[in-house]
């Protein structure tokens, strides 16, 4: 089944350092050779710049939850950089809020820290249909998804098939 619009995923990741929103860009631009990306730090409103301009912090947070849930409510697909040793608790929100509203999650972690022995916090792990240790495999199970294809992870043997996925 061919799409009439391109589809859109919302990049969930910490965007806190200068290398954080490098990574993110480079990921952006990588998934939207597939698909639209709304990128936080590039296309919504970062609280310190907002704060600069003379606006109250409560009025920025305000802005910036309405902006980036509506985003997420707008998109088919919620990609969650889940890297640290425990995962930044925007990203944590932004998952969660995406699964609430039956959206495809995929989660992105090339990084082998975890707080606990068992790995990470089990409802992010949940959250997540699908999730990829590499840029290169998460650029495999989106092409997938666009192509409704059954995805089969290569992290974990499982498949899922993404019409029972499907919002």
């Amino acid at each position: 089944m061919k799409r009439l619009s391109r589809s859109k995923a919302y990049l969930a990741s910490p965007l806190f350092n200068p290398q954080e929103r490098e990574f993110n860009l480079k990921l952006s631009r990588r998934l939207e050779a597939y698909l639209d990306v709304f990128l936080p730090q590039r296309d919504g409103e970062l609280l310190t710049e907002l704060v600069s301009k003379g606006r109250s912090v409560t009025v920025c947070q305000e802005l910036i939850y309405a902006k980036d849930t509506a985003a997420i409510e707008g998109c088919d697909f919620l990609i969650a950089v889940l890297d640290g040793r425990t995962v930044d608790e925007g990203v944590a929100f932004e998952l969660g809020y995406a699964r609430a509203l039956g959206k495809i999650c995929l989660g992105f972690k090339s990084d082998d820290r975890v707080m606990v022995s068992t790995g990470d916090n089990p409802l992010l792990v949940s959250a997540c249909h699908y999730r990829a240790s590499s840029v290169d495999v998460l650029i495999d199970q989106v092409r997938c998804l666009l192509d409704q294809e059954t995805i089969v992870p290569k992290d974990t043997g499982e498949g899922i098939d993404t019409d029972a996925l499907t919002p």
